[in-house]
Parts: C-alpha cells; sequence; structure tokens
C-alpha cells in the first residue's frame, strides 16, 4: 500500500508512468538485508539510509528518464529496472539469484517487531503517515503546479515553473516512499531478494494505483488490499487466480476510468 500510494504522487498528480518503480522497492530492501548482514539492526539507521538511497537513485535515474515523453519514458525506467535487477542477481556476495535471508527483524525502542501485531502497527503508522503525506503534497503549491505541469506544460512555463524541476522533485519524494516500503517488506518477509526489482513487481503496484484509482488519495490503498484479498480467496482455488485479476482490471479500465473508489463514489476522494 505505501509503495502504491508514492506511485500514486507521480502517476496519479503527475501523469508519470513509471515501469520500474520496484527498483525503489528493492534497494531499500537490499539496504535492509545488507545492514543486517552485517550486523546493524536499528530501525533508525536502516530506515534513513534506505529512503537516502533510493532518493539518491531516483534522482539520478529520473534526471535522466524525464527528459523523455511518452513511451520512452515508460521504457527507459524499465530499463533502469531491469539493469538493476540483473546487478543484484549477479551480487552473489549477498545471496545472488538465491536470495537474502534476515534473521533478526529490526530494532525500535519499546517494540517487539517479532510480534506480528506490533509490526503491524508499525506498518500501519508508517502507511498513515504516507497518505497524510501525500494530502498535503496534492493540496500544496507544488502538488498544484505538478498537476498543473501534466495538463499543460505551456501554462506552468508561462508563470516562470519549470516542469522538469517539478516533476524531478516528485520523482525523487516518490523513490524514497518507495524505499521505506522496501524496507518495511524486506522486514516483514525476513527476506530479500532480486524479484523486489523485477518489472512483476512494478507491474504489481501499477495494478494497485490502477485498480483503486488513479490519483484518487485512498485509490491505492483499495487496489492493494483488494489484490490481496483476490490472491488470498482465490489463490487456494486456483494457481490461475490472477485470470480474475485480469478480467477485473479490464473491467475498470473500459467501465470505470476512476478505479473502485471512482466507480462506487464517482467523486475525487
Amino acid at each position: 500500500g505505501i509503495a502504491a500510494v508514492s506511485l500514486n504522487l507521480i502517476m496519479g498528480y503527475g501523469g508519470l508512468i513509471s515501469f520500474g518503480h520496484a527498483v525503489y522497492l528493492g534497494i531499500g530492501g537490499y539496504t535492509v538485508g545488507i545492514l543486517a548482514f552485517h550486523g546493524v539492526t536499528s530501525a533508525w539507521i536502516q530506515w534513513p539510509l534506505a529512503i537516502g538511497l533510493s532518493g539518491a537513485i531516483a534522482f539520478v535515474f529520473g534526471a535522466i528518464s524525464l527528459r523523455t515523453r511518452g513511451v520512452y519514458f515508460i521504457m527507459i525506467t524499465l530499463a533502469f529496472g531491469q539493469m538493476l535487477y540483473y546487478f543484484a542477481i549477479s551480487w552473489s556476495a549477498y545471496g545472488g539469484e538465491d536470495g537474502l535471508s534476515i534473521w533478526v527483524r529490526n530494532e525500535m525502542p519499546g517494540l517487539n517487531t517479532l510480534d506480528p501485531i506490533q509490526f503491524f502497527a508499525v506498518a500501519f503508522g508508517v502507511l498513515c503517515l504516507a497518505l497524510w503525506f501525500s494530502a498535503r503534497l496534492a493540496g500544496s503549491a507544488f502538488g498544484l503546479a505538478l498537476s498543473a505541469a501534466r495538463q499543460s506544460e505551456e501554462r506552468v512555463e508561462t508563470v516562470g515553473l519549470a516542469p522538469f524541476k517539478l516533476r524531478l522533485v516528485a520523482f525523487v519524494i516518490s523513490g524514497a516512499i518507495t524505499g521505506l516500503a522496501g524496507a518495511l517488506f524486506a522486514d516483514l518477509n525476513r527476506f530479500v531478494s532480486p524479484t523486489m526489482l523485477s518489472w512483476h513487481t512494478s507491474g504489481e503496484i501499477m495494478i494497485f494505483v490502477i485498480l483503486g484509482g488513479v490519483g484518487r488519495l485512498y485509490g491505492p490503498l483499495v487496489g492493494a488490499a483488494v489484490y490481496i484479498l483476490l490472491e488470498h480467496l482465490l489463490g487456494g482455488i486456483s494457481e490461475y487466480w490472477q485470470i480474475f485479476l485480469g478480467l477485473l482490471l479490464l473491467g475498470m479500465v473500459l467501465f470505470a476510468r476512476g478505479g473502485l473508489i471512482g466507480a462506487l463514489l464517482g467523486r475525487e476522494v
């Protein structure tokens, strides 16, 4: 859900379709895994590094990718994602294709993160902060300028704003938040692997946003919840449960452009 909320910042408000957003999820995950491998288990060290590294990589990739448009932007973000995916596969020092196990979950003062309820509370708290931040950003002068750049670059430029800089800042923020989501995801599973960086994972995050509603505040969260629910209910019935997901997604694209939230409420939420 957190990863989808962060993608919605650039996809919903900025109109940027990134097909390599799993890169930042994987960077956050590998940051936690590598630090834990070397005995550093404090969340107050792991999280800032995961956020900082993901944001830094997003800045580099965004500075290059955002010079393109449309399908070229999609393909270059995919290319960057696959580049790091194959790098992780060949990184034998940290598991390579087999991945890296995390023996000890991160430590937080006063909490036992090995307790599922307490770890859920931590993740839920971060999700609430991500939603709050997304709402504030969308309603701020920066968010309005970003949305305006999506609609008409020329009008934004005439008032002295640079669309490229707006998109780059949004891209970095989105990558940084996704890195934090990756850190939590790695801790949840106590395992990190190149799969976190794959284009399949990027596609799943994008499905969350489209399914719930692009540009809707709670759309990514609803989309993620429905995806997990379908996986839980239908996964035990058939290993081909994603066929039903595909039909649902097709229906959303054809008949409910606002996603599930748009179909139910018909207004911005």
